[in-house]
């Protein structure tokens, strides 16, 4: 964990932390992350339709699917103001901060999932956090500090949680920030791409593309509405755990959890009329493989694999290259990539980035805030001795002969 930003809250680190202000009428509610009640499934979905950012690792059928990969102690605190659902958060603790053993409490997220905001009623996101703030306060096991992570740096609950911070009096720090490859414009595909990658680029691509259509019949395919996904499900995790993933032994198929936690994700999205399925054939067999899910206006590039016994074509750029096309769609307006910072290849492709950040605040009390402050001078100073190595003059090396 390395020090970024502190966001200026007019002072706010020399006010003590005070409890997060009640919210009239506001209840919090702690509930297992599973089952779902058939009541809360109905007004998370409700919930979903009104939230303040698209989200699609909130919606209720990714949630359900994640929770067999959740820790025993994990629990989901649900938010109502005059009996209204306004927010929805998984909790979860930890027992060190970065290097440091201190417990505290962190919004619950898994390998698979690439944001970690909580759901939020859209106009109620200050009153929503105040009230998640207040309920870990007033929670003896929530530990020093709240620890949040994935949030869309900006976005309306990140602006939320920054207000909600002030009004408890407390800082509001950002200790982690990347920006990853976003697809976001208005313009048609082929423009987009023209725009976007150099021609000397574009050339390449389509020389690879010729190549690799003298190997046989090449075919792009878009998983049809009405059609099952079970085969095509099948199909990636196989091609996924034939490539370096299954051998590093992260691929989705090397976990009974996470085979049936990707299935299950694929069925719901299935369902909700929320997949976006490609794959390019050669022969009648994926070469490359690509999952997007949808939360309009936004996608999201969840799971993508490929053949590493035709690398040599990039397979997996050529398909990327044909999804493009989601830009033609009338409900979507941009495409979380999803990816790690500085990804070679979709950065070269995508020219558009999003800020995503890690975010933590005290809860209230003399011994948290002072458990607080002394985790983030250990990590101010960290960051600071970092950026002071990186900066220190290399010695000129002899010319060799």
């Amino acid at each position: 964990m390395t020090a970024a930003t502190a966001i200026d809250l007019s002072n706010a680190c020399a006010l003590p932390a005070r409890h997060a202000p009640a919210l009239p009428g506001a209840e919090a509610e702690w509930l297992p992350l599973s089952p779902l009640a058939d009541r809360l499934c109905e007004e998370w979905d409700a919930l979903a339709a009104e939230a303040a950012e698209p989200d699609v690792f909130a919606q209720r059928w990714f949630a359900d699917a994640s929770a067999a990969l959740a820790p025993p102690d994990a629990r989901l605190l649900a938010i109502r103001s005059a009996g209204r659902l306004i927010g929805l958060m998984p909790v979860g603790r930890d027992s060190r901060y970065g290097r440091l053993p201190l417990r505290h409490s962190v919004n619950w997220v898994h390998y698979h999932r690439f944001l970690g905001a909580p759901l939020l009623r859209r106009g109620q996101e200050v009153a929503a956090w105040s009230a998640i703030i207040a309920a870990l306060d007033a929670d003896r096991d929530a530990g020093s500090l709240l620890h949040l992570t994935g949030l869309v740096e900006n976005g309306p609950v990140h602006r939320g949680l920054i207000e909600a911070a002030r009004l408890a009096g407390r800082p509001c720090d950002t200790v982690h920030r990347i920006e990853r490859a976003m697809l976001a414009s208005d313009m048609a595909p082929d423009a987009y791409y023209a725009a976007t990658v150099r021609k000397k680029k574009r050339k390449e691509i389509a020389r690879l593309r010729a190549r690799l259509a003298e190997q046989g019949s090449l075919e792009t395919r878009r998983l049809a509405a009405d059609a099952s996904p079970h085969a095509w499900t099948d199909a990636f995790l196989a091609l996924e755990h034939a490539g370096w993933k299954g051998a590093a032994g992260s691929a989705l198929a090397c976990t009974p959890e996470t085979s049936a936690f990707f299935r299950e994700v694929v069925a719901q999205a299935h369902r909700a009329g929320r997949l976006d399925f490609l794959r390019l054939d050669l022969d009648g067999a994926p070469i490359a493989m690509l999952v997007n899910l949808i939360a309009a206006p936004g996608a999201f590039a969840f799971k993508t694999a490929y053949d590493e016994g035709f690398a040599r074509f990039s397979p997996g750029v050529l398909l990327q290259i044909e999804n493009l096309q989601i830009l033609a769609r009338d409900d979507i307006d941009w495409v979380d990539s999803c990816a790690v910072e500085n990804h070679p290849m979709i950065d070269s492709l995508w020219g558009q980035r999003r800020a995503i950040v890690r975010v933590t605040l005290p809860l209230a009390g003399r011994r948290r805030r002072i458990a607080f402050t002394a985790a983030r001078t250990l990590e101010r100073s960290a960051a600071a001795f970092k950026s002071l190595r990186n900066r220190r003059p290399q010695a000129p090396q002899e010319d060799s002969e």
